[in-house]
């Protein structure tokens, strides 16, 4: 930052905050401008390597529900962050309807507000929407006319997780326009391939982008939807494709969810 001068003038000065150790947790909500409703808990996985390791990225997998998390910390987290925040937006003249996503990391002192972003998060929707057994656009409509209810966001028993493939070199340089094959070879329906980082080019699929795709698998638990989600990926290929080995493995290894 302050030699190599990666990022300009910002850099000029710096805040130097308190270091958060924990697991990272994103918790969204569906909200129109009087209530939230919480959708599925998500756990993400943002260092580029395994174990990890290496770079931040945009998010190299996550899998969903947390099983860090119980109903009684999701509780928790809608009173002391969620339903605040949108009470205070009514409160000030700016009501919130859409997607609410909180950023967190469970610290020994409790969860602490990383950052709030008003949309869905990438990866985790990639895990969260393919357990959602309500009508989506049935939902936002809702949102959007202020006539939210519970009964309407319904989610199927068991568990998805999602690896993203990256472009080798991501999250720094990378090349563009490597071709892309297998897809079309996937027929589990258990199995969503969702394309980011690509491009069409003369009947060709192609990378354009530093995460390109994100294959996701679900399952009656987290180790089959883990299971799912690599065996999509074994079928995909592209030079150099890169992604974790490790997304959702230790987490099912640690608490036993099998």
């Amino acid at each position: 930052m302050f030699v190599e001068r990666a990022f300009s003038e910002a850099a000029n000065e710096v805040l130097i905050e308190e270091r958060l150790q924990g697991p990272e947790l994103s918790l969204l909500a569906f909200c129109d401008d009087k209530m939230a409703v919480p959708m599925v808990p998500a756990g993400d996985h943002k260092r580029a390597f395994d174990g990890d390791q290496g770079p931040n990225t945009g998010g190299m997998g996550a899998y969903a529900p947390s099983v860090e998390v119980d109903q009684t910390l999701v509780d928790q987290l809608m009173e002391q962050v969620i339903q605040p925040a949108v009470r205070g937006m009514a409160i000030t003249g700016t009501p919130y309807k859409g997607v609410l996503y909180a950023g967190l990391m469970l610290t020994q002192d409790g969860p602490k507000v990383l950052e709030f972003n008003c949309r869905f998060g990438d990866p985790e929707t990639q895990v969260i929407l393919p357990l959602l057994e309500g009508d989506l656009l049935e939902i936002m409509l809702a949102c959007a006319a202020g006539e939210l209810q519970d009964q309407m966001i319904r989610w199927r028993d068991g568990a998805c997780a999602t690896v993203v493939m990256a472009t080798p070199g991501y999250p720094g340089p990378y090349t563009k326009f490597l071709p892309i094959s297998g897809i079309e070879t996937i027929t589990d329906p258990e199995i969503i391939v969702f394309q980011a980082g690509t491009v069409e080019q003369d009947d060709r699929l192609l990378t354009s982008g530093g995460r390109v795709l994100a294959v996701s698998g679900l399952g009656e638990n987290l180790e089959t939807a883990v299971e799912r989600a690599y065996a999509g990926v074994q079928q995909i290929h592209f030079e150099g494709a890169h992604y974790r080995t490790d997304i959702g493995r230790p987490i099912a290894e640690e608490t036993g969810h099998e």
